[in-house]
């Protein structure tokens, strides 16, 4: 009880107390702060400030009022600034990963087929499906997103040619990522084969490649094009410090010819 109320105690002041100056665009309330992923960029593996990573903005991470992350934050804004959100109404959509409130604003856009998929579902309505092996037909979807997936799965090419099956001719996939922006090839080996070696070689216990800065052509050897956009391009008119996003991360979008 005394180490839960030592948790809540600087959730309560930093987004229940009024004045906020930080607002989180899912919930709509204005906050003092964003908490932290674990302890912050304290913790980060010294080797992913060396590689210069691009990916979560861990010392801003988790609004106190709803809990959303800054990367369902920042991939919200992505999808309603480029129009993405508003073009799923009556499309087919696959959503890996699904995240809370940004798959109750997905539903919002009444798409004809909302598939929430994850290879291991912990939510009611999350179907179990396997990235590697989709149990849907060739051209099934119009828009597939897989927000920070791909660095989890054991093959990320086989996963790319599954997600080009699956998507419809001129249908979009958004596939976000961590990435070095030193590192001019993926890291990945399977020497790297425990939760420790994953944090320092990876940046987390559960990623099993660190991709570089050929992740974008990797993405298009697999048929795609690129619509890559910029934090400063695109969302102009929204402060990172201010919603507690990374404006480094840029918008993973690609779109299947045709």
């Amino acid at each position: 009880m005394a180490l839960q109320l030592k948790k809540l105690i600087p959730y309560a002041f930093a987004g229940w107390i009024p004045g906020g100056r930080k607002s989180c665009v899912l919930c709509g309330h204005h906050v003092w702060r964003f908490m932290p992923y674990r302890r912050g960029s304290r913790v980060v593996a010294p080797l992913m400030r060396t590689l210069d990573v691009v990916g979560s903005n861990v010392d801003h991470f988790e609004c106190p009022r709803c809990g959303a992350h800054d990367r369902e934050r920042h991939l919200f804004l992505y999808l309603k600034c480029s129009g993405v959100l508003a073009r799923m109404r009556g499309r087919n959509i696959l959503h890996f990963a699904p995240e809370k409130h940004l798959s109750n604003l997905i539903s919002a856009q009444e798409p004809a087929e909302y598939v929430q998929a994850d290879l291991y579902p912990n939510a009611p309505g999350v179907q179990r499906v396997d990235m590697l092996a989709m149990p849907f037909a060739d051209g099934s979807f119009d828009v597939l997103i897989a927000n920070h997936v791909l660095e989890h799965v054991p093959d990320a090419s086989a996963a790319l040619a599954e997600i080009f099956r699956v998507l419809k001719p001129g249908g979009e996939t958004i596939l976000q990522t961590p990435y070095s922006r030193k590192l001019q090839h993926t890291w990945e080996d399977a020497g790297i084969d425990t939760p420790q070696a994953r944090l320092y070689a990876h940046g987390q216990e559960d990623h099993v490649r660190l991709f570089g800065r050929d992740i974008f052509e990797r993405i298009t050897a697999a048929g795609f094009e690129s619509n890559v956009q910029l934090h400063a391009d695109l969302l102009q008119a929204y402060d990172p410090a201010t919603h507690g996003v990374n404006p480094a991360e840029p918008f993973f979008l690609f779109r299947k010819p045709g």
